[in-house]
């Protein structure tokens, strides 16, 4: 067993000397009598049980708090954490064409977002391993969650997107920019931007191949994914009586420009027309990402500070329930 603090346990020599100097401070008399000669006959007092047991309530009551602040510790062993090197930001298009149901979950209709981001999901807890951050784009982007390797977190943000939250419009070059400024400072082994899209660059003043070459500049490999149906998909919309209807759409994926930035930085152009297909991207990227893992070694503990502050509480409580109830003294 070991202690987080062990200087601690040096107060536990203060506790004697404390006892020591409360022992020899005198106390008030409870009764003052006229006469000695009116209790010359009682003799051979003994202390009650009260001025025996109640002080030793006390004092074991502080030792065990003192104990417990210690943090006292038990070492369990080792355990060796895998760290892949690999950093990878996830771009995610919010634009309202991404509310197209042209996907299917067990024969229910699901919107482009929806399936983003469960399959991102799955493709989260595979890389436990990487830092991972989130950023999302519509007519400008922002960052969604930071690189982290608190994958929970992550998810979290990933669940909070959705397609209102900033202006519409698909600006995939601000997208891109804004993916490679939460990697350009990182030192890792490998960088990877994945940028999914189901549109074309209308927004932002960014244009995609430029953001492209500062990647490759960088050394950041692109993967970029088109995400919809081939040619008409159906869109859900309210009517003027507030029921929801379903038109069709064009689905217009500038596929040249999503390859070109794919090429560019040395990655690959995916197009997601299906669920299946969607998760088989997915699962292409995390084979072709593959490097040496580095192995950290980090010592486990089991803490046992309550084991000993929770019977010091119980003990200093018992001593003040005693003194006021059964054991109550005169003053």
């Amino acid at each position: 067993m070991t202690f987080a603090y062990p200087w601690m346990l040096s107060l536990l020599l203060a506790v004697p000397v404390i006892a020591w100097l409360k022992g020899r401070r005198k106390q008030q008399a409870a009764f003052l009598y006229s006469s000695i000669q009116l209790v010359r006959g009682l003799v051979g007092f003994k202390r009650s049980a009260a001025g025996m047991i109640l002080p030793k309530l006390r004092w074991l009551a502080l030792i065990a708090l003192i104990i417990g602040l210690a943090r006292p510790q038990i070492f369990e062993g080792e355990t060796i954490v895998k760290a892949s090197g690999i950093d990878i930001v996830v771009a995610v298009d919010l634009s309202k064409s991404m509310a197209a149901e042209d996907f299917e979950i067990q024969g229910r209709r699901v919107n482009r977002l929806e399936i983003a981001k469960g399959v991102l999901e799955k493709f989260v807890a595979k890389r436990p391993a990487d830092r991972i951050g989130l950023v999302a784009f519509a007519g400008r982007a922002y960052i969604a969650s930071p690189m982290t390797l608190d994958h929970d977190f992550l998810l979290q943000n990933l669940e909070r997107l959705n397609m209102n939250t900033i202006e519409d419009g698909t600006a995939i070059g601000s997208g891109l920019s804004a993916s490679l400024n939460r990697l350009r400072d990182l030192k890792s082994k490998s960088k990877i931007v994945i940028l999914m899209t189901d549109g074309q660059n209308n927004s932002g003043k960014i244009p995609p191949l430029t953001a492209a070459e500062a990647a490759e500049t960088l050394g950041i490999k692109v993967y970029t994914i088109g995400v919809g149906t081939r040619g008409m998909a159906p869109m859900p919309y309210v009517d003027v009586f507030g029921q929801r209807r379903d038109q069709l759409v064009q689905v217009n994926i500038d596929e040249e420009t999503l390859t070109g930035i794919a090429e560019k930085t040395g990655g690959k152009y995916f197009r997601a027309d299906n669920t299946d297909a969607l998760m088989g991207i997915y699962d292409e990227i995390d084979q072709l990402e593959k490097t040496d893992i580095e192995m950290k070694k980090y010592l486990e503990y089991t803490e046992l500070f309550p084991w000993f502050v929770l019977p010091g509480l119980t003990l200093l409580l018992l001593e003040i329930l005693l003194a006021h109830t059964i054991w109550r003294r005169l003053p």
